[in-house]
């Protein structure tokens, strides 16, 4: 549709005017003048920027391309008259397929680098390539990965590297803005900004482990394994998943929080993978019904079905119809609570737990044991 000059420049004023007001609440929402001063943000006039913090961790991100190659088994050399025919090799083919996503450098020393598992797990034969914010490019060392909560860790040998500082992910609040940094759609280290939107999120069926940071910042494929920093430049998550009917941005995007990507860093680097636990249980949330039927007064908890035999669970005196209600002085809603501490236990490990058992109060202290081989297959069953 036409517009006449005039309307034009109203709504490009209009336009100029959105932003500034958008930038001046960004300010004082979260610190106020006085916060967003001692944050390291200069307020230029009456209007703050947000550069000095992007100029801060931008060298941290890092893109990453990935290329490998998957056997393709060809429909021809199944039949045997087509195979002597035309002379096929009995053998299947290998497609090369690459990937691209992003990845946060976190120890400039020993040159590791986080990112997701699914950015890397490309095929066989894997060839990975770092890019700098500098433009150096490099080929890294796969450390190691974890399929369940989509973490892995790189490792290249440079010089000068710039490392994000890790924020305490557990300290965030639904509202606190965020910055998304990556490489969406490969055109190249990108910016977005947003809020926190929700904390905790699970069910939503793409890891085995979930307990994601969502956020409107926009997160588009290449985005994965990237940045998510607060407004001191700390980093409060790992870029991992978007919610879309078309596959972009629509402003529910996911991130894992910086406390459990850290955690499960820390094992890549020491064992190359996790080592979890369990303490031998089957448990299912407490729905009002169920808790209706067994006279129980509350609603939230993780419900005892099933106790193992010879478990750390039965070894401790743990029984079905047992509500588990608090781990080590933190409260259990459901059993989503329960599969975040015991994944996130050492093997070796003695948990506090608080139950109840008839209505009363019941503690029992609990070992993590090695999770058994007969359970591996059923390990989201067996807690």
């Amino acid at each position: 549709m036409l517009c006449s000059r005039r309307s034009r420049r109203w709504k490009s004023t209009g336009i100029r005017m959105a932003s500034c007001c958008l930038a001046i609440m960004i300010g004082l929402g979260s610190f106020g003048w006085a916060g967003m001063v001692q944050a390291g943000i200069p307020i230029l006039s009456d209007v703050p920027t947000l550069a000095p913090v992007v100029d801060r961790v931008v060298q941290g991100v890092v893109n990453i391309a990935v290329s490998g190659s998957v056997e393709v088994q060809n429909p021809l050399i199944q039949d045997p008259f087509f195979r002597q025919f035309f002379r096929l090799p009995d053998q299947p083919m290998r497609r090369q397929i690459q990937a691209a996503g992003s990845g946060v450098i976190v120890d400039a020393a020993k040159g590791y680098i986080l990112t997701n598992n699914h950015v890397v797990a490309v095929g066989q034969e894997q060839v990975i390539e770092v890019t700098l914010k500098d433009k150096r490019h490099f080929k890294a060392t796969l450390v190691g990965r974890d399929p369940e909560t989509d973490i892995a860790v790189l490792k290249i040998d440079a010089d000068n590297l710039t490392a994000l500082e890790f924020g305490d992910s557990d300290k965030i609040r639904v509202g606190d803005y965020a910055l998304a940094i990556g490489n969406p759609f490969g055109l190249g280290q990108t910016v977005t900004s947003g809020i926190i939107s929700a904390l905790g999120r699970t069910g939503l069926g793409i890891e085995g482990y979930e307990d994601f940071i969502q956020t409107d910042a926009s997160i588009n494929p290449g985005n994965s394994g990237g940045a998510l920093v607060d407004l001191r430049g700390q980093l409060i998550g790992i870029n991992t998943a978007i919610l879309g009917p078309a596959g972009g941005n629509v402003g529910i995007g996911f991130a894992v929080p910086a406390n459990i990507a850290k955690r499960i860093m820390v094992d890549l680097v020491k064992n190359g993978d996790v080592k979890r636990g369990q303490i031998g249980v089957r448990a299912q949330d407490l729905t009002p019904d169920i808790a209706s039927s067994l006279g129980i007064e509350r609603s939230e908890g993780a419900l005892i079905a099933q106790v193992a035999q010879d478990s750390a669970a039965a070894n401790a005196g743990v029984q079905p119809g047992d509500l588990i209600v608090g781990i080590d002085g933190e409260p259990v809603h459901n059993v989503a609570d329960l599969h975040r501490r015991l994944d996130f236990a050492h093997v070796g490990d003695i948990l506090n737990l608080s139950l109840l058992r008839d209505g009363m109060p019941v503690a029992a202290k609990v070992k993590i044991e090695t999770v058994r081989s007969s359970q591996r297959q059923q390990s989201r069953q067996w807690n």
